[in-house]
Parts: C-alpha cells; structure tokens; sequence
C-alpha cells in the first residue's frame, strides 16, 4: 500500500469514528446540560458579541474567565453612563455564565435602579426622552430578572429580588398597572418560598404585596396571622396591617378593642398608625387609621395642631412630577 493511500484509509478511519461517536457524544452532552452538570451551549449571538474569541471560549471552557472580565468592562460603561453598552455587555455575560446569579441580580440591577435613576435626574435630556429612557430601563430590568429565574429556576433570592422591584414605590409606575404589578410582586415572592435556601423575609414580603391588592383582604388578613404566628416578629408593617386588615372585616367593630388586640401599647398604636397614615407612597391599605388616630390623639391628648391628620400628605411616585417641563 502506498503513502498516500495508508493516509487516506486514516482519514477514513477517524471520520468513520468520530460519525460513530457523534450520537453518543451529544446525548451525553445534552443529559450533563439538563443535570445542570455543563452549561448551555453558546448561541450564535454571543459568537457575536465575543468575536474572535468564541472559538477559545468554546473549546477551551474560558466562559466563567470570559465573563468575569466582561463584567468589568460592563462596570466601566456603568461608570460612563453607556447604558446600551452595559445592557448588550450583561446579555453576553449571562449568555457565557447561565448559572451564575451574581450576574443575572447586577445586570437588572443596573437597568433598574442604576440606568432609571440617570433618566430619573438627568435634566439635560427632554422630558419624554427622559420619561421612556426610565420605564424602558425599569421593564428591561424586569425582562432580565425573568430571564434569570427561567435559566435558574431553583435559585429563590432571584424571585425576590424580582417581588422587590415589582413593589418598589418608586418604580411601580412604570409597570402601569398598579394592582397587576403588586399581584405579580407576590406571586414571585411565593414562587421563592419553600426553595432551596429560601428565606423567612419572603413570606412576609409576599404578604405586604397581597395586603395592597385592592379585593384580597381577607386573604392578607388571614395570611398576616398565619406569619405573625409562623414568625412572631410584629413590625409596624405587620400591626398595622393587622389593624388595617381587621377594620375592614368588620367596620362596625371597637375600634377600642382592635387596637388592644393587635398593638401592644397605645403609645405603639399611635406611632404605628401615625406612620402608616404618612406612607401613601407604598400604597398600604389605610382602612380605619384615621379613626384610630382621632381616639388616640384625644387619649394622648396630642395638641390639635399637631394632629397626624391635619399634615400634608406625600403624594405616590408619579412620573409626571419630574419630566413635566420646568417652568
């Protein structure tokens, strides 16, 4: 047999091989990615983004190295306030490192509270401009806390963080509306209990988004004593919930005897609900303060003029107060 043809039957030989192994080889490949045990493969758009460096990153399992690195580019554009740049630089980080919450929480992070907030000040851009630029990067932020719970469904500090920025008083506006956006604030709280290394705090929250969904009373009031029970921390959020929750089952109740049965102290009752009736930018349920506050301000004998009642009220977030035109 000649040279040339020993090389050829060789070549034959291992394309022969490796159509043979093939199959095996991406079945294997693709039980290992579904176990979680390798990432996913690369898509062409990260290809992409990452340019002559794909094929490294491919073959040579550079992807968390890669991505490390890009993250600090995508803190540098943060720095320069190149908000596109850091949104494509994120979706290629988490496009290498699909695993990694540490990139999925920043990456919204700096959508949401980070690029909203420029828009929010910056006075040098038109109003409008500014008013999209801000709910565009709020529901991006969204978008990638959704994206992240979808590739990393067994991760529950991810769900929070996606409950905590659907009730954000300051950022509730932008998902339109109001109601919708605290029902999905605690469906995502929920979805978190009971995962992995949940935390405590996630009931709770879950909790005060339910008690701001206007219809789901009972049902808050009932799960307002399920965790004070579970839980027996009584914030002033979770007394005056209760007190709120309690009025408006049964209006026609002592208002006396409700406050004895939920506040420790009438001193307590009258800095909680005070408090409370002062919070309209979080949206609580304010059912019966007003006349909590008028028995214990005449109990406590609290001056007229100083009465929580007769302060001016914060108004909710509303978008139109800072991209209105300045006159």
């Amino acid at each position: 047999m000649t040279q040339g043809k020993r090389y050829a039957v060789l070549v034959l030989a291992v394309l022969v091989m490796g159509a043979v192994r093939l199959p095996f080889e991406r079945a294997l490949n693709a039980d290992l990615r579904d176990a979680g045990l390798m990432p996913p493969e690369l898509e062409v758009k990260t290809s992409d983004r990452i340019g002559q460096t794909f094929s490294a990153v491919s073959l040579g399992g550079l992807r968390t190295l890669v991505a490390t690195f890009l993250n600090l580019r995508a803190f540098s554009f943060f720095t320069e306030q190149r908000w596109a740049d850091v949104a494509d630089t994120f979706d290629t980080i988490v496009d290498l490192a699909p695993r990694t919450r540490y990139y999925w929480d920043t990456g919204s992070w700096h959508q949401s509270y980070n690029a909203a907030s420029y828009y929010l000040y910056e006075s040098k851009l038109p109003g409008l401009r500014r008013k999209l630029g801000w709910r565009e990067s709020i529901l991006k932020g969204r978008d990638f806390l959704e994206r992240g719970i979808r590739n990393n469904p067994e991760d529950p500090i991810l769900r929070e963080r996606l409950g905590f920025l659907l009730s954000d008083s300051n950022k509730i506006a932008a998902f339109g509306d109001v109601n919708k956006a605290y029902e999905a604030s605690y469906d995502a709280y929920m979805s978190a209990v009971g995962i992995g290394n949940s935390r405590w705090l996630a009931k709770r929250f879950a909790l005060y988004s339910l008690a701001r969904v206007p219809g789901s009373e009972r049902e808050a009031l009932a799960m307002a004593k399920e965790v004070r029970a579970e839980q027996g921390r009584d914030t002033p959020t979770m007394l005056g919930l209760l007190y709120t929750l309690g009025y408006h089952e049964d209006p026609s109740q002592s208002v006396d005897k409700l406050i004895d049965s939920v506040f420790p102290s009438r001193e307590v009752a009258y800095e909680v609900l005070g408090g409370l009736w002062m919070r309209t930018r979080d949206r609580y349920p304010v059912y019966g303060v007003a006349r909590g506050i008028a028995l214990l301000e005449a109990e406590l004998k609290v001056p007229a003029e100083r009465s929580v009642l007769k302060q001016e009220l914060p108004r909710p977030m509303i978008p139109e107060d800072y991209f209105a035109p300045k006159k």
